[in-house]
């Protein structure tokens, strides 16, 4: 292939562009934010697990607590009436009289056992409303971190991709401006070489592979004609010759 020397140096021009339009796509898949906000979605939906159980716990000692409020209310009642009739000294019964001392004192104890329950969900209750509390303090205080790591990564990727706007429109005039066979060439060669179609040739090294050409390689170099299209024998990059 053919192509006058100003447009073969115009390619490196064109493939300067290429690198920097690269280079912005590499650092917006590779934000630091992208990371963390990964990170700290996987740690909300273990918080928003743990918070989900911390209630659960919360409302079933809710409701124990409520059946050992409910189960001492009618029992203290019972122990109250008997010890009116007892004070009444309307019993005058010996047995009557022993049953009915009987039965308050197992009142008694009944009721103390229902308070030590009752005391028990109650310390209980306060533990899982502590343990409900710190994770419902971790998960916002999560949620702040992760809407400022949106916010920021948002920024970054609306200033990139500006300037990747930028780059494509330079891109597109240095592109209309060379040969389309010369263009063509030059982008079939680079998406077989990570994305660098044309190097430049500093002496005898290939800017593109960083090899030296061999010695009938650089003979031929220098041979050839200043229109023609030079290629790497190493990585079959476009050639450029120095003006």
């Amino acid at each position: 292939m053919k192509a006058a020397p100003q447009a073969q140096r115009a390619l490196l021009a064109l493939q300067a562009i290429d690198t920097a339009i690269a280079q912005l796509n590499h650092r917006r898949r590779t934000l630091p934010e992208h990371a963390r906000i990964a990170e700290a979605s996987r740690q909300r939906s273990r918080l928003g697990e743990d918070l989900v159980a911390a209630r659960t716990t919360v409302s079933d000692l809710e409701g124990e607590l409520d059946k050992a409020e409910s189960d001492l209310v009618p029992v203290k009642e019972r122990r109250a009436r008997d010890q009116r009739h007892l004070d009444s000294g309307a019993v005058s019964d010996p047995r009557q009289l022993q049953a009915l001392i009987d039965e308050i004192a197992h009142l008694k104890r009944r009721i103390s056992d229902l308070e030590d329950l009752q005391l028990e969900a109650m310390e209980r209750l306060d533990e899982a409303s502590a343990v409900r509390a710190r994770v419902q303090a971790e998960r916002s205080a999560l949620e702040d971190q992760l809407r400022a790591e949106l916010a920021s990564r948002d920024t970054q990727l609306a200033d990139l991709d500006a300037q990747l706007a930028a780059q494509t429109s330079q891109r597109e005039a240095a592109a209309a401006a060379l040969p389309a066979d010369l263009v063509g060439l030059y982008q079939r060669i680079a998406e077989r070489n990570g994305g660098v179609g044309a190097a430049v040739l500093n002496g005898r090294r290939c800017g593109g592979c960083q090899l030296e050409a061999t010695a009938s390689a650089l003979n031929a170099y220098h041979a050839a004609a200043a229109d023609e299209v030079l290629r790497c024998e190493e990585c079959e990059r476009i050639l450029v010759r120095q003006a």
